[in-house]
């Protein structure tokens, strides 16, 4: 049976930025520290993590959402997930990144939420706060 991971991070930056923080190979790569491959087209294929996970876009809305369908190598054949990222202007100037990621086997799902928070929101969180600082100090 299939569950359902969701999160929510408050991010010190516009929705633009977030976007193309998720959807611009080597903007991904940086806060990865992975080698990603990410089409920016619907039907388009992306390969995060060096290969480890693979898919295709579902769906864009340019600075509002992102929708893909997900698998890692290691999940038996024909097994997909769905990834969703929205993106909302919230006050301030920042951006609320609500992720649900859909499909997720459940012998699975403790590694892939505690990984989407290693992998995927802190260092996000923690890239975008570096980014202000180098803004603030040039």
């Amino acid at each position: 049976m299939s569950q359902v991971i969701k999160q929510n991070v408050t991010l010190d930056a516009r929705p633009s930025v977030i976007f193309e923080a998720l959807m611009d190979s080597k903007k991904h790569s940086a806060f990865t520290g992975a080698p990603e491959k990410i089409s920016r087209k619907v039907g388009g294929e992306f390969s995060h993590h060096g290969g480890h996970i693979g898919g295709v876009n579902v769906d864009i809305i340019e600075n509002k959402l992102i929708v893909q369908a997900w698998r890692p190598k290691g999940w038996a054949k024909g097994t997909w997930s769905l990834a969703t990222f929205s993106l909302a202007l919230v006050k301030g100037g920042k951006t609320k990144l609500s992720f649900t990621h859909q499909g997720v086997p459940a012998a699975q799902i403790k590694s892939i939420t505690s990984g989407w928070k290693a992998h995927y929101s802190q260092p996000l969180k923690a890239a975008v706060l570096k980014r202000k600082k180098a803004r603030v100090c040039a």
